[in-house]
């Protein structure tokens, strides 16, 4: 899930919230990431072929005419569509009925497309309730005309952008090759000037977290409130992690470095999505995100051609639940299939997780990562696992202060303030090679002072 709406996320049982993603226009997309997951993936609704990280469908061969093909031969058509927006209408108690569009790249599918959706949510929405949309774009189509339309339909959007330009570039190229930062820097200002707020998503590769603070501050430098790290984790051939996958290691390090240079200076003027949903926890809260969540299943994904997925991440033959023109959203989300898919996630959890103080915060991450090997040899573990880690013992004693700080009425300011005093009084006299203050164990230089 996209923006700055948690997803609903209450437990697999009969009538529990639910969300939905939908791919309108199926894994097709007008870039070649060097890490798109859709890259290797199968299915997407349809019979297609793969080139590079593009779903494709046949007979798409130039980049120039991409778009029209996908328009007339690969988008969800409009019976589709309005049974979509029907059924998740008619299943989702609201009042607030939040739809997610996503890729591939959802623009594709056209602006009328949008125009279309907006006018079958005014159709079949009731009084009483309304309908927020979710756009999740790489901003390559966003001109005037789509910015004018996001800002009046009142479009969340989230925006795709690694960072500084040059981990951006690395992998997030077009078609031809080319680098993408300039023109998805001048979407994000566009919609600014049109009064849409994006949220930016930021992956975390080898290369991002090479450097986490340049990482932040190139994306905070956008002012838009609102920041998601999304780790890259992807299996090659061997079923371990491919070359493009951030090790745990790196990811640990580079959330640590992350989170000292926002609470330090950015306390109240920026969010973090991941922070966020930590101090939601620490502070007795249920987790939003699903990765989180003791069980998952209630976040579907629906294919351009109508067919219903577990996730996302998913999207198999073994996975298919039906289509939403002969089932109910409701009927498939609360279907036994689905229930035991999301069960899995906590009856699979290995000893090592059952037992980690941090449970709560994790709950073995998201079952596409749970590739690892624990000590004892029990299979299960996430791989990010000891980078997780890392970042709880980091960053939990801070988060809580900062709770306690902000039930005495303090303002962001002030908070800052007394943590950094907090901070130097904790570091005093330790060397390199004294035992970390954080209480890891490690070597000061091995551990916090590397951020």
């Amino acid at each position: 899930m996209t923006g700055n709406r948690p997803e609903p996320l209450a437990g697999v049982f009969e009538n529990a919230p639910f969300s939905v993603m939908v791919k309108p226009v199926g894994s097709a997309c007008n870039m070649e990431c060097g890490y798109c997951y859709y890259a290797r993936a199968s299915g997407s609704g349809g019979a297609g072929m793969m080139s590079g990280g593009v779903y494709m469908e046949s007979g798409v061969r130039d980049a120039g005419g991409m778009s029209s093909v996908i328009r007339d031969m690969g988008r969800m058509t409009p019976g589709v569509l309005e049974a979509f927006v029907h059924s998740y209408i008619e299943a989702d108690p609201g009042p607030e009925i939040y739809f997610t569009w996503h890729g591939g790249e959802p623009t594709l599918a056209g602006l009328d497309f949008y125009r279309s959706v907006v006018e079958l949510q005014e159709r079949y929405t009731p009084e009483g309730r309304r309908c927020i949309n979710n756009l999740q774009t790489n901003g390559l189509l966003l001109d005037a005309e789509w910015c004018a339309f996001l800002s009046e339909a009142r479009f969340i959007v989230g925006l795709s952008l690694d960072g500084a330009e040059w981990v951006h570039d690395f992998h997030r190229k077009d078609r031809s090759g080319a680098g993408t930062y300039s023109r998805v820097a001048s979407a994000v200002k566009l919609m600014q000037s049109c009064g849409v707020q994006p949220d930016l998503l930021c992956t975390v590769t080898p290369q991002t977290a090479a450097d986490p603070v340049a990482a932040y501050r190139a994306l905070r430098a956008f002012d838009t409130g609102w920041i998601q790290f999304l780790p890259v984790v992807r299996r090659g051939a061997d079923g371990g992690p491919a070359p493009e996958s951030v090790s745990p290691d790196a990811y640990g390090i580079f959330l640590c470095g992350v989170f000292d240079e926002w609470i330090g200076r950015d306390l109240g003027r920026l969010n973090i999505q991941f922070f966020s949903e930590i101090a939601r926890v620490l502070s007795g809260g249920a987790a939003g995100l699903c990765w989180m969540a003791p069980v998952c299943g209630r976040a579907l994904v629906v294919e351009k051609d109508g067919g219903v997925y577990s996730c996302d991440h998913f999207v198999k033959p073994e996975y298919r639940l039906g289509d939403i023109q002969s089932a109910g959203l409701r009927e498939l989300a609360d279907s036994p299939r689905q229930n035991d898919f999301g069960n899995g996630k906590r009856d699979g959890l290995p000893a090592r997780c059952r037992s980690c103080r941090w449970l709560d915060l994790c709950n073995g991450g998201c079952p596409k990562d749970r590739f690892a090997t624990a000590e004892d040899g029990e299979p299960g573990l996430n791989y990010l696992c000891e980078g997780l880690r890392r970042f709880f013992l980091h960053a939990e004693q801070p988060l809580r202060q900062v709770s306690e700080f902000a039930k005495k009425g303090l303002d962001a300011g002030s908070i800052m303030n007394m943590l950094y005093a907090g901070e130097r009084e904790k570091w005093k006299n330790i060397g390199r090679n004294d035992p970390c203050p954080c209480g890891s164990g490690r070597k000061a230089k091995n551990c916090c002072m590397i951020n």
